[in-house]
């Protein structure tokens, strides 16, 4: 996973994968959400709630998925996607089981990554 954005608090990376996927973690391996300072709180919203713009304004795909587990990795970090009909397992999770053979044809992700940020400069 490559870091794409990162400040004191947060990075950015990206995942691997046939659909936009970007993760935020948080820089202290903090185990929970609620163990996480209330500023760098904010600073995750923030961040989601611009991924997920930029994603829905580049992309149009059909629903946003945000997810925040860390069962195998127990370190605070959200996973933002942006998911479609025709993507290898709509409507299932990306973890789920694999529905189909994607038939995805999206814009350049570099476009989108550019375009990101800029918008959090």
């Amino acid at each position: 996973m490559s870091i794409i954005w990162q400040n004191e608090n947060l990075e950015i990376r990206v995942e691997a994968s046939s659909i936009p996927w970007l993760k935020i973690f948080t820089k202290h391996p903090y185990r929970e959400m609620s163990e996480v300072p209330k500023e760098i709180r904010y600073e995750i919203f923030d961040l989601l709630d611009t991924i997920e713009k930029v994603m829905l304004e580049y992309y149009n795909p059909k629903k946003i998925n945000i997810a925040s587990f860390g069962n195998y990795l127990p370190h605070v970090h959200w996973h933002i996607m942006a998911r479609f009909e025709l993507d290898s397992h709509f409507p299932e999770p990306m973890w789920g089981a694999k529905q189909r053979e994607d038939r995805l044809e999206l814009p350049d992700f570099e476009g989108f990554i550019k375009i990101l940020l800029e918008k959090l400069k």
